[in-house]
């Protein structure tokens, strides 16, 4: 018996492969010009991101210090065309954000606010004058800018039942309401708020500035997921904003639907990149950690866990790129994009729970990341569109139904 388990024991000289959660090997399909790009941002986040994450991540605060280094790689506006913009494809911004929520999804939902949601109501809703008045500062990241759509008792039915009202009195709106969840709001320089027009009740889109008389903020604390990110509860009371600062091309909420639309995409390569880095901290701490005289990674139940895993990323990644070739077509509709942030944020709340399985006790321990993966993942699941909305987008579509309440 006991040379029987001498011989499964891991050889002295036992050096597990690389880790790596492209196992298919798709960002091959990049260039050598967006490849650099992705590296740029890999450096970024196990240099800057990795060592403090868990730190803001246990204080429920964010890391400031990161933005201006968040800048010097180019990511801001990544598929975006002018204005200062990045530039590139749809498929290079989804890339970026896999990286950047492969270490962290808070950091990449703060990026995903402020150059998707945000920066892009101004590109896709805004006159010529506000692109040039706000975005080139927005893509620099010296002017940070949230998104304010859901509200504490309107979140699925914004599209007809939003509470928030705007008004005009001459050259200027008065807007009234609350606004939840919104992310970035303690600190952002620009505000995008939409509301629901007095009498026409069609919607309508404003950039407000932090500043803005009748305009507060109240930070959203005791959260259990995407810690990092500052999530407010915006207050607006006859607020009022210049004609000049409301969205001149966003009227109705199909132009809102516009920017969902573009973003929601991203929220499914978050998805993928957050079940990507629960897969590789799993895998490095089945390499590493050691019962019965040798690493766990060589029992078979371990190596299931860690197939079940990777067979969720590579089907997502697989999925998204596809998603993303059509983005760059122009034939990506809502249903495409719907079934992908569906489909891959469930798949990466069950990777998550896998890794959390593989670490036992040790997968609720901060300092094994897994948690934190494990909590981010909920809040996924949910924001952009939950997963029930999502479905019954795409249902519509396959069956001419519509089953929408």
């Amino acid at each position: 018996m006991a040379n029987a388990q001498a011989t499964r024991a891991a050889k002295p000289d036992y050096a597990p492969p690389p880790i790596n959660g492209d196992f298919y090997g798709i960002a091959n399909v990049l260039n050598e010009t967006e490849r650099a790009l992705v590296r740029r941002v890999r450096e970024f986040t196990e240099g800057v991101v990795a060592p403090v994450i868990e730190e803001f991540w246990a204080r429920d605060e964010f890391p400031f210090a990161i933005i201006p280094k968040m800048a010097e790689i180019g990511i801001g506006g990544v598929g975006y065309q002018g204005y200062g913009a990045a530039g590139g494809s749809w498929l290079l911004n989804g890339f970026v954000a896999m990286e950047l929520a492969r270490v962290d999804s808070s950091v990449a939902t703060f990026w995903g606010v402020h150059t998707g949601l945000s920066a892009g109501s101004i590109y896709l809703c805004g006159d010529e004058a506000q692109k040039q008045r706000w975005l080139p500062a927005m893509m620099r990241f010296e002017k940070i800018g949230s998104f304010g759509l859901t509200e504490p008792l309107v979140g699925s039915a914004t599209s007809g039942g939003m509470l928030t009202t705007c008004r005009r009195e001459g050259d200027v709106w008065i807007l009234n309401g609350q606004k939840k969840w919104i992310g970035n709001a303690t600190f952002a320089d620009i505000n995008v708020i939409w509301a629901r027009e007095e009498g026409s009740n069609q919607v309508k889109g404003f950039v407000v500035a932090k500043d803005n008389p009748g305009f507060s903020v109240e930070k959203i604390k005791t959260k259990m997921a995407l810690r990092v990110v500052q999530n407010g509860l915006i207050t607006l009371k006859d607020c009022r904003v210049p004609e000049a600062d409301r969205l001149q091309n966003a009227n109705t909420f199909k132009d809102t639907a516009k920017v969902l639309r573009m973003t929601r995409t991203g929220v499914a390569w978050f998805a993928v990149g957050c079940a990507m880095g629960a897969y590789e901290h799993a895998l490095r701490y089945a390499t590493e950690r050691q019962q019965f005289g040798r690493p766990i990674g060589g029992f078979q139940l371990v190596q299931d866990l860690l197939v079940r895993m990777l067979g969720n990323v590579t089907a997502t990644q697989a999925m998204m790129l596809r998603l993303g070739q059509l983005q760059d077509e122009g034939v990506m509709l809502d249903e495409h994009a719907s079934l992908a942030k569906a489909f891959c944020t469930v798949k990466c709340r069950e990777t998550v729970g896998y890794a959390r399985e593989l670490l036992g006790g040790n997968g609720i321990l901060l300092e094994n990341h897994i948690g934190r993966f494990v909590a981010d993942a909920e809040a996924i699941y949910s924001y952009e569109g939950t997963r029930e909305m999502n479905t019954l987008i795409v249902g519509k579509s396959i069956t001419g139904l519509s089953a929408f309440v």
